[in-house]
C-alpha cells in the first residue's frame, strides 16, 4: 500500500499563518520558565511519591515548593497567554459586529488586563513588605515568607507590560489586518 500524503495547505484548504511580527519574540522567556516550573514540578512530586513509597512519609518541604511553583506557572502561563492574545473572552461579544468594534473590544480587554494586573503589582508590593518587615516565615520550611511573595508583583507587572504591549499592538493595527490574523 503506497504512502498516504502528508496533511498540508493546499490551494482549496489554506492553513492560516500568523506573521512573526505579530507574537513578540521575547515569549521564549515565559515558554522556557513554563518548561523549566514544569519540569521541577514533576521532579518534586516524583521525589515525594518515592519517599512515600519507600518510607510511609513524605517529605515536608515538596507541599509548599509545589503549591509556589503552580503559581508561579499560572502567572507565567498566563503572561504567554495574554502576549498571544489568547485570555479568556466571551465569543458571542468579541466575534460579532464589525472589524472596528471587534478591534475596539479587543483593545479594552487588553487594557482592563493590565488595569487588573497593574493594581495586583502595586497592592502585592504592601503584602511583600509586611513579609519582610514582621519577619514571616513559611510554615513547611521555616524560610522568610516574602522569598515567594516578592514574586507576585514581578510577574503581575510582566503580566501588565504583556497586556499593554498587546494593547499597543491592536492599536497598530488596521480593521481589515486585526480581522484577517484572528485564528
Amino acid at each position: 500500500m503506497p504512502p498516504s500524503p502528508e496533511p498540508g495547505p493546499c490551494a482549496a484548504n489554506p492553513e492560516p499563518t500568523l506573521p512573526a511580527s505579530d507574537e513578540p519574540r521575547s515569549l521564549r522567556i515565559e515558554d522556557w520558565l513554563t518548561v523549566l516550573v514544569m519540569a521541577a514540578l514533576a521532579l518534586i512530586t516524583f521525589a515525594n511519591v518515592l519517599a512515600r513509597y519507600f518510607t510511609d512519609s513524605s517529605l515536608a518541604w515538596t507541599e509548599e515548593i509545589s503549591v509556589f511553583l503552580m503559581i508561579v506557572l499560572a502567572l507565567v502561563a498566563g503572561s504567554a497567554a495574554v502576549a498571544r492574545d489568547r485570555h479568556i473572552r466571551i465569543e458571542f461579544f468579541s466575534d460579532s459586529g464589525s472589524g472596528a468594534r471587534r478591534r475596539a473590544l479587543a483593545r479594552f480587554g487588553a487594557l482592563m488586563v493590565a488595569l487588573l494586573f497593574a493594581t495586583i503589582a502595586v497592592l502585592s508590593v504592601r503584602v511583600v513588605w509586611d513579609d519582610y518587615r514582621f519577619e514571616e516565615t513559611s510554615p513547611g520550611i521555616g524560610v522568610p515568607q516574602w522569598w515567594y511573595s516578592v514574586w507576585l508583583p514581578v510577574l503581575s507587572a510582566l503580566i501588565t507590560w504583556r497586556a499593554l504591549g498587546l494593547f499597543i499592538r491592536r492599536g497598530k493595527q488596521s480593521d481589515v489586518d486585526f480581522l484577517e490574523r484572528q485564528p
